[in-house]
């Protein structure tokens, strides 16, 4: 078993002027990542991001994730491609559905929302690794669209999942695969395997990234022993990287920092 990342989510419940001293907590506590959310219509996903990358010199910082609905692909490569140069290797992107409630609320809900995350995330990745990209799918249209700056250093390009066909399409198509709070050590090997499934049929054997995400109230004790036995056990299952975050009633992400930032040296 490899040591896992640890990582804290700042979740957007809390107000976009308390990212500054979350990201500058993280890195005083030596957590490796910080993770973002895209939720309607609460905080800008890439925004946040920019600035969180901006005001630390070390951090991590995901987004998971960023609604494949909400922007056409060249633009989210432009934006990706764009803070992976400014700051290499410190940028983690994530695609996936969104909710889709709230794709219909804008106006962007597809028929077919697996076409769409499959047509995005292939033109995304081959944007952001420097090709030329033509694509007449069924939602995705682009026509010998090259990035100018494409990133020197290529961020994996990861894709939530819940089901088994998404989770599928991750090993397909992605970097990597981030799994929603509440799955357990068993639900991690499984959506592993299904992920060497779509790895598999497309052939690939390249590096392949699993980030879970945990949900933990703050408000009870003990909460570094809580961090560390899931961070052993989801790491034990597969996890690389076990993503901790707050609930939404108490959305105060410091104590997790501050537990993450300890649990990490006896991981080791």
């Amino acid at each position: 078993m490899n040591e896992p990342n640890l990582g804290v989510v700042f979740r957007p419940q809390s107000p976009p002027e308390r990212l500054r001293d979350v990201a500058l907590a993280a890195e005083a506590f030596g957590v490796s990542q910080l993770w973002l959310w895209e939720d309607c219509f609460l905080e800008g996903g890439l925004t946040a991001a920019a600035a969180a990358l901006a005001w630390t010199e070390r951090l991590q910082v995901g987004v998971g994730l960023l609604p494949v609905p909400l922007r056409n692909p060249a633009l989210a490569a432009m934006e990706i491609a764009t803070l992976a140069r400014l700051f290499p290797g410190r940028f983690l992107p994530g695609l996936g559905h969104g909710v889709l409630d709230w794709m219909a609320q804008v106006g962007a809900r597809v028929p077919s929302p697996m076409t769409l995350l499959r047509e995005h995330t292939a033109a995304v990745r081959d944007l952001l690794h420097g090709r030329t990209v033509d694509v007449d799918g069924r939602f995705v249209h682009l026509e010998g669209v090259a990035l100018d700056w494409p990133p020197r250093e290529v961020p994996p390009l990861l894709v939530g999942a819940r089901g088994p066909k998404t989770v599928r399409l991750a090993g397909e198509i992605a970097d990597g695969v981030i799994l929603d709070s509440g799955v357990t050590a068993a639900q991690v090997r499984e959506a592993r395997a299904q992920a060497e499934e779509g790895r598999a049929a497309a052939g690939r054997t390249d590096a392949f990234r699993t980030v879970v995400y945990v949900e933990v109230d703050t408000t009870t004790a003990g909460l570094q022993a809580r961090v560390e036995e899931s961070a052993l056990q989801l790491a034990a299952a597969g996890a690389d990287t076990v993503v901790f975050q707050a609930t939404a009633e108490a959305p105060d992400p410091e104590p997790l920092l501050e537990a993450c930032g300890r649990a990490a040296p006896l991981l080791r």
